[in-house]
């Protein structure tokens, strides 16, 4: 799908609990669209494999992270990705193999399992496929799988920027 002005492009990010790398992932996917000029064009939102911490807010050391490097994730609400987001989602960015195979796993259609992406596949200079759950490890660990989700991010925005940047005005065929 092309943006359209009445329509954004809508991604949605997926991790495990939707508390740690999905919501990095989607607040930095934003900044990204906003600071190109283009967050009307986009619709960015994440959502977890599981239903353990629906309604939470992102692990605190998720917030600590972001704001260290400048980003705001403290509107950030945990949910479950359903098969609504099939429908809603044009691109549904799964952050490690494990979550690309159980949403492959949910997809009803062909179309529904093409929307389905490997975020770091995006990130040519990525030397994993895998974002790992920084969840178990300390801060430190968050800070560094921050750094990963902002390469690839920035790298799959300029993958999708084409389609979603308007097309200048056409010239006046009058015009000399």
């Amino acid at each position: 799908m092309i943006a359209t002005p009445e329509e954004p492009f809508r991604v949605v990010f997926v991790c495990t609990g939707n508390i740690c790398r999905s919501p990095m992932a989607d607040v930095v996917f934003r900044w990204v669209a906003e600071s190109a000029g283009l967050g009307s064009r986009v619709a960015s939102t994440s959502a977890g494999t599981g239903d353990w911490h629906v309604g939470e807010r992102a692990d605190q050391r998720t917030l600590e992270a972001l704001e260290r490097r400048g980003y705001d994730g403290s509107r950030h609400r945990a949910r479950q990705f359903g098969h609504a987001d099939f429908t809603s989602a044009d691109l549904i960015v799964a952050l490690d193999r494990s979550h690309e195979r159980i949403l492959h796993g949910w997809a009803r259609s062909e179309a529904d399992a093409d929307k389905i992406a490997l975020l770091m596949t995006f990130d040519a200079a990525a030397g994993m496929l895998d974002v790992p759950d920084p969840y178990y490890a300390g801060p430190g660990m968050f800070d560094e799988v921050l750094g990963m989700i902002e390469s690839a991010s920035r790298s799959l925005f300029r993958q999708l920027e084409p389609a979603i940047r308007p097309a200048p005005p056409m010239a006046h065929p009058l015009t000399p």
